[in-house]
């Protein structure tokens, strides 16, 4: 029977049978597309056993894995809903997204079976040997439950459509060149839409390998990149910083390695040249959970023109920076950022007023991040509404702040955040960490910045640290470090 969506498989399995899908290095376990449509369908099998309907929540607490693509594929096949959880998350966190999302059936590997007081099939017993075949999936259904990062309030739980997850692949493909021969190496978590659905999902589609690691370790990072000949890196710029800052980088084949994404914060010149030295354009992006993740892509030939922007909407996706009033930015005036397209999601589950905050009448997005559009349409990132800080009756942005910060030789990383002010109202205060090796002082930091930044853009506070707090997609916790400031 053909399926109206989620079928990748299953069409991959007709046409390229013993091609690798997915490579999952903490089990050592390697899936062809046959295999991986097979425990799709069993998986499907052993959920139905237990219940799981069209519609039904199926939560994962779990490190990477390869089961995950299985289990989210069973649950197309189902018509239910996948729900990776976060593990970073407390207990009382967790919990509060069960009750909310109220899935049929939870999976816990070894390492979670005893994290919640609730009964769990263990991820270890596998799929069985029962195959199900149930009634699809449409478009417009959900497949894939994740919640936001909730920095304030309660976090919300975005509803990724069959139609997003489609679009986002076709869009991905083509923004990227992806070919059946390609692949990519997932070292972030699977319970956020980087690491699900950057390269992974958009890989499945095209018929590519994904290889799964339990998470960022370094060296054995650099070593599945000539060993699986990997051809498309994702992640952080902080993942790079790390890949490239080790002793093993230089001596790394990155011969395979033709393009690599970047997103999450901003790109400094330095970290790129590092990958540009080796033959590889490190490409900053930009996108999130609610739409995309893909939105916007570099060209190949303008990474260092263009380093402060993310680059071009790409396919299927319209952008425009508006006023409050709603009226279209002059160029280079920043605003608020607005998204529409079919990679947009299917609102946000059980909360239809977050849902009609966010989604307008028209299907534009209302992403709350503040960007600006040059005369080129390469549009650059000036910060979140809720980041920006008002400085002496002037709107100041964390993300140009940064930008400059970067540029500095001795700086990694750096976050900046508004704090009170009884004169200013408010003023920006700097975390700065280190790269290793350099000394960096909070005076170096702010005579850098002379010259460079208007008065009131630059910090009057600077505090260096040896490492600065980390979410759990590996972005930088400004929640913890504005409770800090």
């Amino acid at each position: 029977m053909m399926r109206a969506t989620g079928a990748w498989l299953e069409t991959h399995a007709r046409f390229r049978p013993d091609a690798e899908a997915v490579v999952c290095i903490p089990t050592g376990r390697r899936w062809t597309y046959a295999e991986l449509a097979r425990d799709a369908r069993r998986w499907a099998g052993k959920l139905a056993h237990h219940g799981v309907i069209k519609g039904d929540r199926v939560a994962l607490l779990a490190h990477n894995s390869g089961d995950h693509f299985a289990l989210m594929f069973a649950c197309a096949e189902l018509g239910a809903i996948f729900f990776p959880l976060n593990w970073r998350l407390a207990p009382e966190e967790l919990a509060w997204q069960l009750g909310n999302a109220e899935p049929r059936v939870l999976l816990t590997d070894a390492t979670f079976s005893d994290t919640l007081d609730t009964d769990a099939l263990r991820l270890e017993d596998g799929p069985g040997d029962q195959e199900a075949i149930g009634d699809g999936s449409s478009l417009d259904d959900p497949w894939v439950l994740m919640y936001t990062s909730g920095s304030s309030g309660r976090p919300k739980g975005a509803l990724l459509t069959h139609r997003q997850l489609h679009w986002n692949a076709l869009n991905t493909i083509m923004a990227c060149d992806l070919t059946a021969d390609d692949a990519t190496l997932t070292f972030t978590p699977l319970f956020h839409t980087g690491g699900l659905n950057s390269l992974s999902s958009p890989l499945l589609h095209r018929g590519g390998k994904v290889v799964v690691t339990k998470g960022v370790d370094v060296p054995q990072a650099l070593r599945l990149i000539q060993e699986e000949r990997i051809s498309l890196l994702m992640g952080v710029p902080t993942i790079f910083q790390m890949l490239a800052d080790h002793p093993d980088f230089p001596g790394t084949d990155f011969s395979s390695v033709r393009d690599a994404l970047c997103g999450g914060a901003s790109l400094s010149l330095p970290l790129l040249e590092r990958y540009l030295d080796r033959g590889i354009p490190l490409r900053q992006g930009f996108g999130m959970t609610e739409v995309g993740p893909n939105c916007f892509s570099m060209p190949h030939d303008k990474v260092r023109e263009k380093l402060s922007t993310v680059g071009l909407p790409i396919h299927h996706i319209e952008a425009k920076v508006v006023r409050p009033d709603g009226s279209t930015c002059a160029p280079d005036e920043p605003g608020e950022l607005m998204l529409r397209g079919p990679v947009v999601c299917g609102g946000y589950f059980r909360n239809a007023e977050a849902t009609a905050k966010s989604i307008d009448a028209d299907g534009w997005f209302h992403t709350g991040d503040v960007l600006s559009c040059d005369a080129d349409g390469f549009f650059t990132v000036r910060g979140r509404l809720k980041e920006m800080f008002i400085s002496g009756g002037e709107n100041v942005y964390p993300a140009e702040i940064e930008a400059v910060i970067y540029e500095h030789p001795g700086v990694a990383n750096v976050a900046v955040v508004g704090v009170p002010n009884e004169r200013w109202g408010e003023v920006g205060h700097a975390f700065v960490e280190p790269r290793p090796g350099s000394a960096v002082e909070a005076d170096d930091i702010k005579g850098f910045l002379n010259g460079k930044l208007a008065r009131f853009k630059q910090p009057k506070h600077v505090t260096v640290m040896p490492a600065l707090p980390r979410t759990a997609s590996g972005k930088i916790d400004k929640v913890t470090l504005k409770k800090r400031a």
